[in-house]
């Protein structure tokens, strides 16, 4: 097996931006229970297409595992039911509309209803964490995170109140169950294979010591801190979808 055939690009300083986006996304995933695919999405389908969503959802989900279980005391299970039912819907229909619809739509719509769910929040709106609303999050997760591979937005939003350790391990556990059944069905519909497995592989080392290297300062953020950072990335991963969305050779 030749080294292109694993490498996404024969670039080797594109390789490196890659494996620092990667390592720095881990990072902010290990401090705020989100963060990869919110920071690595964007920037990976404007370099390296190839990277969305099938790499990225794997990366993402073995992360997203790594937070479950560094504070796996912590989960809400009663919420992880309830966003993987929603999930599992958002996923189903993800799939169906990556076959027979147009994307652009698609991503232009739930990015906007990220930005307005950011803006009550930040306005001060409580948004309570019922089994409804977290199953409506799990929904608007399935269906973003298999077209796009972000997929916490809508969860982060939802537990944007828990405890960090809570937010945190819960949202690693919902998406790490949720990006396995994406992956799942990607590939029963032929969206994921040998190829994007083995750009999964050249880039897990970079996702494990970002993560690694979390550890050191994820207790010594206030929870007030957190939430503002999460609002932020939420915004900002809704505002670079659409800008791919819109124009897609900028």
């Amino acid at each position: 097996m030749l080294l292109s055939d694993l490498l996404p690009f024969s670039d080797p300083h594109l390789y490196g931006l890659m494996a620092l986006l990667i390592g720095g996304s881990a990072f902010m995933q290990g401090v705020g229970g989100v963060g990869f695919t919110m920071f690595a999405a964007p920037i990976a389908a404007i370099f390296c297409p190839d990277l969305v969503p099938g790499p990225l959802l794997t990366l993402g989900g073995f992360v997203t595992l790594l937070t479950a279980l560094r504070e796996y005391r912590a989960i809400a299970w009663a919420s992880v039911g309830s966003a993987l039912g929603g999930r599992a819907i958002g996923t189903i229909i993800a799939v169906f509309a990556m076959a027979h619809l147009a994307q652009q739509p698609l991503n232009v719509l739930f990015a906007v209803l990220i930005l307005i769910a950011v803006v009550l929040s930040a306005a001060g709106m409580q948004i309570a964490t019922t089994r409804s609303n977290v199953g409506v999050a799990g929904l608007l997760s399935g269906i973003m995170g298999t077209l796009t591979s972000v997929g916490a937005p809508p969860l982060a939003i939802a537990l944007q109140h828990s405890s960090p350790p809570t937010l945190r391990a819960t949202i690693g556990a919902v998406l790490f169950c949720g990006s396995m059944f994406s992956l799942l069905m990607l590939s029963v519909t032929g969206y994921y294979g040998r190829h994007e497995v083995l750009l999964s592989i050249t880039l897990l080392p970079f996702m494990l010591l970002g993560f690694s290297l979390s550890g050191r300062i994820r207790k010594k953020i206030s929870p007030a801190r957190i939430r503002q950072v999460l609002l932020v990335f939420c915004a900002l991963s809704a505002v670079g979808l659409i800008v791919k969305t819109i124009w897609p050779d900028a």
